[in-house]
């Protein structure tokens, strides 16, 4: 059974080793200048280097597995459709009543949206079971006038990793922005 006491723990051995890794890394540059004159070959440094780096690689994939586990791992983005007639501000994300999230946009983050860009708000765990996941939206709505909207989704989350998508669209018809949650398709 994963508990998060295990998480921390792996975690902590996991940044200790990652640690040991980097101080190698350093004495491996710092001795490179030397290795050039001594009999220790610069091939052999350079072969050590990438070693160091796959490893560290390796060490980060775990780690992510780790703290957060497919049968309970949840991803919540963040998209924009044209944007006209809404502006966005922040964002506040809530699982089962509680504020897990909150973020505020700049301008360039703004104008990625805009383009088409998914913005990663949150990466977490949840049990398997019935949940319900809130997001708040403010902003500048039609008029200029300051506007506040929430979405709401029942997530049935099972052992599968589950993706969520906050979608903001303009509705030309209403000439409002419509504000969406929703839960991509299992891989």
């Amino acid at each position: 059974m994963f508990s998060l006491r295990s998480a921390l723990t792996a975690r902590n051995h996991l940044k200790a080793h990652v640690c040991a890794i980097f101080t190698v890394l350093t004495l491996a540059v710092a001795t490179q200048a030397g290795a050039q004159n001594a009999d220790f070959p610069a091939d052999d440094l350079e072969s050590l280097k990438q070693e160091v780096l796959k490893l560290n690689r390796d060490l980060l994939v775990l780690e992510e597995d780790l703290l957060f586990p497919a049968q309970s791992q949840v991803a919540v983005y963040v998209s924009m459709d044209v944007g006209h007639f809404f502006d966005l501000d922040s964002v506040k994300l809530h699982i089962n009543n509680k504020l897990v999230e909150t973020h505020l946009y700049t301008e360039h983050q703004k104008e990625a949206l805009f383009r088409g860009g998914i913005q990663p708000l949150f990466k977490g765990n949840l049990k398997s079971g019935e949940h319900t996941i809130t997001a708040f939206f403010n902003g500048t709505g039609p008029e200029q006038r300051e506007f506040k909207r929430a979405a709401t989704l029942e997530l049935s989350k099972t052992d599968e990793p589950a993706v969520i998508e906050l979608r903001i669209s303009d509705t030309g018809g209403k000439q409002q922005p419509e504000f969406t949650v929703v839960q991509w398709p299992a891989p």
